[in-house]
C-alpha cells in the first residue's frame, strides 16, 4: 500500500467510560432475536427475492424459531408491499411470531406502511432517520434540532395512523441510523425525545435500536457506546436496547457479543451474515457461539445442511467452505497432528461418562448441527497415521492396532503423493484391501481344519492340517502346537517359509450380532529382520488369524 495513504485516516475516538462494567460480564441467556433477512439481507442481493422466495425464507425463519421477523420495507416496492399483505391475508404468520416493517420517518412512507399491515394481529413498526455527524454535514446539511424534528414528526404520525387500525396491537422501534457515527450525547438526546413522544412503559417498552450501520471501530468501542447509552438514558426500564451490527471490519459477531455484555437485550441480524457491503452480524455464528458456552440460544440450528441449502438457493450466495460452523470443511482435518488429536479425543469422549464435549480442534459436536463424523477427517498428502486409522475405524470398522498405524500410514502417504490430491474413503479402503486382504502371492489359504484339539487345566494343544497355495502348486502341511495358530505357524516354518517370529496379535469383531465377521491383525518378524503386519477377515476367528499370518508374509507395496 501507499504509505502516504494512511494519513487520510484517524483512529476512532474512545468513549469516556472509566467505570465500564461489561468486561466482567458474561452472556448467560439468549437475547431476543430478530431476523432481518427479508429486508436488510434481501435489499443486498444482486437479484432480490421474488414473492415466492420470500415466502420460503419466511417459513425457514419460523422453523428456526425466530419470534420477531422484519419482513420488508413495504413502502419501498410493490413486491415488499404484496408480500406483507399476503402474510396477513392468507394467515401465514404463526402464533407467537410478530412481523416487523421498516419505514423512514417520512409522511407518505409511513402511511403506505400502515396500509400494508392492515388486519395484522400484532406488528412492530420500525422507524428510523439518520443521525450521524458525517451525514448531517454532507448529506442533509442540517443541525441537530432539525434532525430531532424529523424523528418527532415521524413518531407523531405513527400515533395518528395507529388510530385507524384498532384491530392491531402496535409496538414501535426507533433507530438513530448510523448510531456509532453519532455523538453519544446527541444519540441519547434524540432517542429520549422519541421516548417522550411515544411514552413507553415497562409493560409496553419501546425498542431502541442502536445500529453500527457502518462498523467504524474495534468491538470494545461499540460495547462502550452501548454501556454509556444504557447508563445515561432516562427510563431504561421502558426500553429494549436492540443491537444491529454490520461487518465492515469483520468484527460484527465480536462487537455484538461484547455489546450484549454491555446491556443489549435484543439482536437484529441475518443468516450467515448476509447484508449490505460485508453484511450484517451472522446470527448462526452468534447463536452457536452461545451454544458452545452452555447457553441455550433458543434457535433450532440442528439441521445445518438444510439451512445452507435453502439459503444458497434463495439468496444465490454461497456459504464459504470455511464459514464458522456451517462451511463444508469446518469439521474436517487434513493435518496429521490434528487428525491424531481428534482421533484420540473422540475415543476418550466415547468412553467418558462426564457428558462434556471435549475433543481437540472441534469446539462443537458436529452431530449437534446435523453433520456426521464421516467428514471430520479427510486424507491428503498432509494427513497422518492417526487420521487414516480414524477413517478405517469409523467408515469400515477396522480398529487397527496402534503399532500398525505407522505402516499403513506410509502406504497411504505413498498413494497421496502419487495422486497429488485428496483420497476418497473408498480409495483408502482399496489400498487397505490391496495390501492386506487381497494379496495372494506368494501364499494363499486353500483349506484348513483342526484334526484334534485337547484342552484341560494343565495344558492345551491342537493338531491342524492346511492346504496352502504357492503359485500353481498347492501344498498340504501338518503340525501340532499349543493351539491352532501356533500349530499352523509351526507347519509353515517347517515345510514352506523357514523361520519367522510372531510379534503381535490383535482381534475384534467387525460387525455386531451372531453372524459377525472377525478381523485379526498379526505382526511378524521375518528372517531378515523386517517386521510386517498382516490382516485377515473371516466369520471364524481362527481362520481370520491364519489369513493374517499369510497376509503378513505376503506384504508388498502398492504398485
Amino acid at each position: 500500500m501507499n504509505p502516504e495513504a494512511v494519513s487520510k485516516y484517524r483512529p476512532f475516538p474512545k468513549i469516556d467510560l472509566p467505570g465500564r462494567t461489561w468486561p466482567n460480564n458474561a452472556i448467560t441467556k439468549a437475547p431476543t432475536w430478530c431476523s432481518v433477512d427479508l429486508r436488510d439481507g434481501n435489499q443486498a442481493l444482486i437479484q432480490p427475492m421474488s414473492l415466492q422466495k420470500k415466502l420460503e425464507m419466511f417459513k425457514l425463519l419460523c422453523e428456526i424459531g425466530f419470534k420477531e421477523i422484519e419482513v420488508g420495507f413495504p413502502s419501498a416496492s410493490e413486491v415488499e408491499f404484496e408480500f406483507t399483505r399476503k402474510l396477513i391475508e392468507d394467515d401465514l404468520i404463526p402464533d407467537g411470531v410478530v412481523i416487523q416493517v421498516l419505514t423512514q420517518a417520512r409522511e407518505h412512507l409511513i402511511k403506505r406502511t400502515f396500509e400494508s399491515i392492515k388486519g395484522a394481529k400484532e406488528v412492530i413498526v420500525h422507524i428510523y432517520n439518520s443521525t450521524s455527524t458525517l451525514q448531517r454535514r454532507t448529506v442533509f446539511n442540517m443541525g441537530r434540532q432539525e434532525i430531532i424534528d424529523i424523528a418527532i414528526e415521524g413518531v407523531k404520525l405513527l400515533k395518528e395512523e395507529e388510530q385507524k387500525y384498532p384491530e392491531t396491537r402496535f409496538r414501535y422501534e426507533y433507530s438513530p441510523e448510523s448510531f456509532t457515527g453519532t455523538e453519544m450525547d446527541f444519540a441519547l438526546e434524540i432517542c429520549e425525545a422519541v421516548m417522550a413522544e411515544l411514552e413507553p412503559t415497562p409493560d409496553n417498552r419501546l425498542i431502541i435500536n442502536l445500529p453500527a450501520t457502518v462498523e467504524l471501530s474495534a468491538p470494545n468501542i461499540y460495547a462502550d457506546q452501548i454501556e454509556w447509552f444504557c447508563t445515561n438514558m432516562k427510563n431504561r426500564e421502558s426500553a429494549i436496547i436492540s443491537l444491529h451490527a454490520h461487518n465492515d471490519r469483520g468484527c460484527a459477531v465480536a462487537a455484538t457479543e461484547l455489546a450484549l455484555m454491555a446491556g443489549g437485550d435484543r439482536v437484529e441480524g441475518t443468516l450467515f451474515g448476509n447484508g449490505e457491503r460485508t453484511g450484517n452480524v451472522d446470527l448462526i455464528t452468534l447463536a452457536l457461539n452461545m451454544f458452545t458456552q452452555g447457553v441455550n440460544p433458543e434457535l433450532d440450528i440442528s439441521d445445518m445442511n438444510h439451512l445452507v441449502e435453502v439459503y444458497e438457493r434463495i439468496c444465490r450466495l454461497p456459504v464459504h467452505q470455511r464459514h464458522p460452523y456451517a462451511g463444508e470443511l469446518v469439521y474436517t482435518a487434513f493435518s496429521g497432528s490434528h487428525q491424531d488429536a481428534i482421533n484420540k479425543g473422540m475415543t476418550a469422549y466415547d468412553i467418558a461418562d462426564s457428558g462434556l464435549w471435549e475433543v481437540p480442534y472441534l469446539p462443537i459436536d458436529p452431530t449437534d448441527v446435523g453433520r456426521t463424523y464421516e467428514s471430520i477427517i479427510r486424507i491428503n498428502s498432509q494427513s497422518g497415521k492417526g487420521g487414516v486409522a480414524y477413517i478405517m475405524d469409523k467408515e469400515f470398522g477396522f480398529k487397527m492396532p496402534k503399532k500398525m498405524h505407522p505402516e499403513f500410514g506410509k502406504i497411504v502417504q505413498a498413494v497421496t503423493d502419487k495422486e497429488g490430491r485428496e483420497l476418497q474413503t473408498k480409495e483408502l479402503y482399496q489400498a487397505f484391501d490391496q495390501v492386506y486382504l487381497s494379496a495372494s502371492e506368494p501364499y494363499s489359504l486353500k483349506g484348513f481344519h483342526v484334526i484334534k484339539r485337547h484342552i484341560d487345566d494343565a495344558d492345551s494343544s491342537a493338531e491342524v492340517e492346511a492346504d496352502v497355495r504357492m503359485g500353481d502348486e498347492v501344498k498340504t502341511i501338518h503340525a501340532i502346537g499349543n493351539g491352532p495358530l501356533d500349530a499352523f505357524c509351526s507347519a509353515l516354518k517347517a515345510d514352506i517359509t523357514g523361520d519367522f517370529k510372531l510379534c503381535s496379535y490383535h482381534e475384534h469383531a467387525l460387525n455386531g450380532g451372531s453372524s459377525a465377521r472377525a478381523a485379526a491383525y498379526i505382526e511378524i518378524e521375518q528372517p531378515h529382520g523386517t517386521k510386517t503386519w498382516g490382516v485377515g477377515v473371516d466369520t471364524d476367528i481362527i481362520i481370520a488369524s491364519i489369513k493374517a499370518v499369510l497376509s503378513a508374509l505376503n506384504r508388498k507395496q502398492i504398485s
